[in-house]
């Protein structure tokens, strides 16, 4: 359970191109011996870690900080065990930290486990090339039962394909309070970068959105490290979690419901067209919304009652209906099915507000869409509402992104979260 940080990249490349050119001076130059000597002359790099070593049932959203004087920090191990017991992958846990510019500073990226003990190990060199180590042990103070941040469900799960307009929906089983933290500890990493970020449809549901749909054919990952995190007043998480899923082909449906008809493009290309009945249009709730809408559940079977759109038995427009190949498009009723039934299909809106397919048709959609595939609808006079299930591409990318609680973009090139994630401690 460690994790070591050094100089990034470009700064170690830099040191090297200094070496290289005191090699040359000392083979040019008449001062290099009396370089040397101040070389060896050299202090000792000093160091300093905080937390203080000893230190006991510390707030896990405590910082690691590390610092060097009289030279650089050249790594920084922070390794977290929190017993025998432990069964947690421990690459889910390594600690990444961020140098300042001169590699004299070092801060963990993320806050440490509840519960756990902690040993720091820092090591920085002089000039001379002499190295200093320094060791703290400390430990954290664990998250209290029943007071603990954890998942309740998310969507995708790991090892999903899914469609280009899929947002990462991550269901907590707490309310959220400190929402900066949090958004903070959530890092998306893709194949193909793009700017991102997070909104929260309530306390207890967050939800990540890219700025565009994302580039197919990629993998995403979502690391989720809420151990530490103060979600609330004395709400700790207790665990990090991963999310590993890919983004397959695009398909794009769209409709214009006047037209009575289903327009599929895949990857850029015309696929097929289908022949539709949408809603009837008499009161809103049978009305279709227009709106780019992101697929989500599927069915097989499914009955659909309308006493779950608060219609009641005794209502003249109530149903109940058994359909086959349901893909739901929002979370006030609205589906793409079968329904071969309707002898409207291709010619007039008569559903309840559902997109009507026949059964050959109907098949084929349920079998070749992917959740987070995308379906525009136009046409009709009910808008579609961004927390309307999926709704969230309702919003411009201006309004997403100001609706964040950082009001900052996340880029999913690896270069982390918008601002640290640690206590006020």
């Amino acid at each position: 359970m460690t994790g070591k940080t050094y100089a990034a990249g470009p700064r170690r490349f830099g040191a090297v191109l200094a070496s290289l050119a005191l090699i040359a001076t000392a083979c040019t130059s008449g001062d290099a011996e009396t370089q040397g000597s101040d070389e060896a002359d050299a202090a000792p790099a000093e160091l300093s870690i905080s937390p203080d070593t000893g230190e006991e049932n510390l707030p896990p959203n405590s910082p690691v900080n590390v610092a060097a004087e009289g030279g650089s920090i050249t790594g920084v191990d922070v390794d977290q065990s929190v017993g025998e017991d432990d069964e947690e992958d421990p690459d889910l846990y390594e600690m990444t930290g961020t140098l300042n510019d001169d590699d004299t500073e070092w801060v963990s990226d993320w806050n440490l486990r509840p519960g756990a003990e902690v040993v720091v190990t820092a090591t920085a060199e002089n000039e001379a090339g002499e190295e200093t180590e320094l060791v703290h042990e400390f430990t954290t103070e664990a998250a209290p039962e029943g007071n603990r941040l954890g998942l309740a469900s998310n969507f995708p799960n790991s090892g999903d394909t899914v469609g280009v307009g899929m947002p990462v929906v991550i269901n907590f089983d707490h309310p959220v309070t400190n929402k900066v933290e949090v958004e903070n500890s959530m890092d998306v990493e893709s194949e193909e970068e793009i700017a991102g970020a997070w909104n929260w449809v309530d306390d207890q549901m967050a939800v990540f959105r890219p700025e565009e749909y994302w580039e197919p054919h990629q993998q995403v990952s979502v690391d989720l490290n809420l151990a530490g995190v103060e979600a609330a007043d004395g709400v700790y998480g207790n665990r990090n979690h991963e999310i590993d899923f890919e983004v397959g082909r695009e398909l794009i449906a769209t409709m214009h419901v006047p037209d009575h008809e289903m327009e599929i493009e895949i990857d850029g290309e015309h696929d097929r067209t289908f022949e539709v009945s949408n809603g009837a249009a008499n009161r809103e709730f049978d009305t279709t919304t227009s709106g780019t809408h992101v697929l989500m559940e599927r069915h097989e079977d499914l009955t659909m009652d309308a006493a779950t759109l608060g219609i009641d038995e005794d209502d003249p427009d109530y149903y109940r209906l058994d359909v086959k190949y349901a893909v739901r498009t929002s979370n006030s009723g609205e589906f793409v099915h079968e329904m071969s039934s309707n002898g409207n299909i291709g010619s007039a809106n008569t559903s309840n507000g559902c997109t009507n397919l026949r059964m050959d048709d109907a098949q084929w959609f349920f079998e070749n869409t992917l959740m987070g595939d995308i379906l525009d609808t136009t046409g009709t006079d009910r808008e579609f509402e961004w927390d309307n299930g999926w709704g969230y591409w309702q919003m411009s990318w201006d309004e997403w992104l100001e609706a964040s609680e950082t009001g900052e973009p996340q880029m999913t090139d690896g270069s982390g979260t918008p601002a640290p994630v640690h206590g006020d401690v």
